[in-house]
């Protein structure tokens, strides 16, 4: 055998060897990766076993990697639904150990954010939001020390949801302070590069002082949300925002109306936002906004735009558009009929905080057009059209006429009210009116122009003629004291004005 022979044996030997190597390394890799997905298919028929099974996976790895992860997870979120939060809390702990270094940053930040909202989501009863706060606060801590900055704003914004959630308003508090100053630049300005978390964090306040009715704080927040540029949010945040705004206008339009406008334009927005989002809430959100087209006043119908047409048929919606069609036709009994058959309709905190101040309108507008032909009536005649009581149909009586809408005064011992009419004076009125009118035109032809002149008559108004009015013109002067020209005795000025000095 020539040494070429031996060379070219020693290569395959060699070969081999390291081939059955990389056959033992896929073989046990295998075996992890088939451990994990028989664990897999138990999840539904036998969540107990399969937990079991996915805690078995970090063991048959030789050092933390990818799979001993993946099992940790699945572990984990078995454990949460079946309410074994103490395990679950102790399970993420040691998944937190494999950040650093078993798994890319990228994959680890993605997986424990996607498992942080299942958690959120799936979390029902005081021991899942005690769970959730302990992992939360592992989550924080360990990417604090890892100077994971991006993470930590994410997983801190949750615990404030979770927070706001309890009604916890004081820790709340704190967690938003340590959030906005993580969002600012050494000077203590907000940092423009961190505009989406800023908008998130003024969500949550929003939110709070909303819940809290606290105007002042929420008004200060809501403008400096509005005044975020520089970033580009999810549209539920914004949607979040303005139905918050709209809420907030409407609580201030009971003292200035034109709030109801601004109200009314910020629920549009909102419900825009949640409609892009393919968030639920556009639903209640399109119902404020037809609330404050009731309040405002405002003779457009809601649903004439093209984002809000889709839904009028809506079975959600449509109680609402019955509402307001009723109210756009002043149809008090419709109106009052809807809201009877619809109880659930005042469930809503909001809509029956507002809709009393819709309803008066309503009535103020059927007692207005029900008295409108009498000189004199009573306020049973009126309760018992409009099926009101006594005492609110003397306040809304009471309120016509003190804002000039009906004149008349209230006998509230016999519970009548004389209306006093104006049409003799406003009669009277137009004639004094009609009067002036006429004097100021004679006085306008016969005093500057050439008086009056026909084809036929034109000898006995020519300068040469006798006694013509052409030549004395002072005699129609409404102030002189010469001769005046008669007025017929019939009604109106004749076709032709007689000489001077003519009987007729």
């Amino acid at each position: 055998m020539s040494d070429d022979d031996d060379f070219m044996q020693d290569s395959e030997e060699e070969y081999d060897f390291e081939y059955e190597d990389d056959e033992d390394e896929q073989t046990g890799d295998v075996d992890v990766e088939n451990k994990y997905y028989s664990a897999k298919q138990l999840k539904t028929e036998d969540p107990e076993t399969a937990i079991e099974e996915f805690l078995g996976v970090p063991a048959l790895e030789p050092e933390k990697g990818e799979w001993g992860f993946k099992g940790l997870k699945q572990a984990i979120k078995l454990e949460f639904k079946l309410g074994r939060y103490d395990k679950a809390v102790e399970h993420f702990k040691e998944l937190l150990t494999y950040v650093k270094s078993a798994v890319t940053r990228n994959y680890s930040e993605k997986s424990i954010n996607n498992m942080l909202d299942f958690i959120e989501k799936s979390a029902e009863g005081t021991e899942a939001y005690r769970c959730m706060e302990g992992i939360y606060a592992l989550t924080l801590d360990t990417f604090k020390s890892t100077n994971n900055e991006r993470l930590w704003l994410k997983t801190n914004i949750k615990l404030a949801k979770l927070l706001l959630d309890k009604k916890d308003y004081r820790q709340l508090t704190e967690n938003v302070r340590q959030l906005h100053r993580a969002c600012q630049k050494e000077d203590g300005t907000d940092d423009p590069s961190k505009g989406t978390y800023l908008l998130e964090i003024y969500s949550l306040e929003i939110l709070m002082y909303s819940e809290t009715r606290n105007n002042n704080r929420l008004k200060a927040i809501y403008q400096r949300a509005l005044n975020v540029k520089s970033a580009v949010p999810h549209p539920k945040i914004m949607g979040i925002i303005r139905e918050c705004g709209g809420k907030m206008h409407m609580s201030e339009g009971k003292l200035k109306r034109s709030n109801w406008e601004e109200a009314q334009s910020d629920f549009f927005e909102s419900f825009k936002n949640y409609d892009e989002a393919g968030s639920l809430q556009r639903i209640q959100v399109l119902k404020y906004l037809v609330l404050t087209t009731m309040l405002s006043s405002s003779e457009i119908n809601p649903f004439d735009s093209q984002e809000t047409k889709p839904y009028q048929n809506n079975p959600h919606i449509s109680t609402m558009t019955d509402l307001v069609n009723a109210y756009q036709r002043d149809d008090i009994h419709e109106y009052e009929k809807i809201l009877q058959k619809h109880p659930d309709l005042l469930q809503d905190r909001f809509i029956a905080e507002n809709i009393d101040e819709v309803t008066r309108n309503v009535r103020t507008k059927a007692v207005l057009k029900l008295v409108a032909p009498y000189t004199r009536f009573t306020l049973g005649f009126v309760g018992k059209q409009l099926k009101i009581s006594l005492s609110e149909v003397q306040d809304i009586v009471s309120f016509l006429i003190v804002d000039g809408k009906l004149s008349g005064k209230i006998n509230q011992q016999a519970g009548t009210v004389e209306v006093s009419s104006g049409t003799d004076m406003d009669r009277v009125q137009a004639m004094q009116e009609w009067t002036r009118a006429i004097g100021s035109l004679c006085e306008t032809v016969l005093n500057e122009g050439d008086g009056f002149r026909t084809e036929e008559g034109a000898s006995q108004f020519s300068p040469g003629g006798e006694a013509g009015f052409g030549t004395q013109r002072s005699g129609w002067n409404m102030g002189s004291s010469g001769p005046r020209g008669g007025r017929g005795k019939g009604k109106g000025w004749p076709a032709r004005m007689p000489s001077a000095g003519v009987k007729e």
